[in-house]
């Protein structure tokens, strides 16, 4: 009986997902609570015909050259896939897997509740509370801002954004959007409009767009000048789509309200970072998809991709479909 195909996967995954690799294939686990390191990523991929990585784990074209010809796949325990070079993999004919759709609910509660606690300080009562600073009730204390009548503006109109445009819509919120490659339904109550408009219109600004070069950045300096002084800035996507230091000067000063950011540049953000001084900012450790029945679903997903993969049959989930035309 010939020995199983190996495989690489670093991270504990849930449950649901690792055992169906684990029943598959011979499975090399990453068991630290830390990523695998770069070296290690490279020593550990030799002779694995597939890989389960995740967004903590940079896969270039360096990767597939260590592993070698055998490498039929790289399943990707996530939605979002700028820690892969896609290019790199599709030169070698090699299929990357994600797991779209899922996290979509996740994730848009998680960003309208981060919305939540930024506009009514919940974060920042509880340390009041917690510090002896409470006294009394006062009509002044802690004041935030509503929700009915005031405009949300998405950056990123795909599954999260729309799905965060259903809930702000409960919420009697005006609800507009900046998505360059997103086209109108005629039904939606979501108006279409130019980044410009939407900062300068917007009492609170969500963000779901994709890292790229384009949005790198996007929320610099010029972008917080054009923002309403009240306004409260969520971002679930990725952290670099923040300049931090041009959001650390707007919240410092008093250029706009309140911030929560799910995702850092980097992560985990050091101790010593300016960012951690605000009493006006949220900061949680990118779990917007941190619920177990979403995480297990994701788990389950990046499976079945990379034994899909490993079998030589078409992942469920592709990226990079073109690598079947070759």
């Amino acid at each position: 009986m010939s020995a199983k195909p190996k495989v690489f996967v670093t991270r504990i995954i849930p449950a649901k997902g690792l055992q169906m690799v684990q029943e598959a294939w011979d499975v090399d686990l990453w068991t630290d609570d830390l990523p695998p390191s770069r070296d290690i990523m490279l020593q550990r991929v030799r002779g694995v015909a597939g890989l389960l990585c995740l967004l903590t784990d940079r896969v270039d074209g360096e990767l597939p050259v260590a592993a070698g010809p055998q490498l039929k796949v790289v399943s990707n325990h996530a939605v979002g896939f700028d820690n892969i070079v896609v290019p790199d993999c599709t030169a070698r004919g090699i299929p990357v897997g994600n797991t779209p759709g899922i996290l979509t609910d996740a994730t848009a509660d998680f960003a309208f509740a981060l919305l939540m606690a930024a506009a009514r300080r919940v974060v920042e009562a509880d340390r009041y509370v917690r510090t002896g600073q409470w006294k009394t009730w006062g009509p002044s204390v802690l004041l935030g801002s509503d929700f009915v009548g005031a405009t949300l503006g998405i950056v990123g109109y795909g599954r999260i954004g729309q799905a965060m445009a259903r809930r702000a819509l409960g919420f009697d919120l005006r609800v507009i959007y900046y998505d360059p490659t997103a086209i109108p339904e005629p039904n939606d109550p979501a108006q279409k409009v130019s980044l410009e408009t939407l900062l300068s219109e917007s009492d609170f600004i969500s963000l779901h767009t994709p890292l790229s070069p384009a949005t790198r950045h996007l929320m610099d300096a010029r972008a917080f000048a054009q923002m309403k002084q009240n306004a409260v800035l969520v971002n679930t996507a990725r952290g670099p789509i923040i300049d931090q230091m041009a959001l650390y000067d707007a919240l410092k000063t008093g250029r706009i309200f309140a911030a929560a950011l799910d995702v850092t540049d980097p992560e985990p953000l050091p101790m010593d970072s300016p960012l951690l001084e605000l009493e006006n900012l949220i900061i949680v450790p990118h779990i917007a998809s941190a619920s177990q029945s979403t995480r297990d679903k994701m788990a389950m997903m990046a499976a079945a991709n990379l034994i899909a993969g490993v079998q030589g049959q078409r992942l469920p989930n592709c990226i990079n479909p073109q690598v079947y035309d070759r």
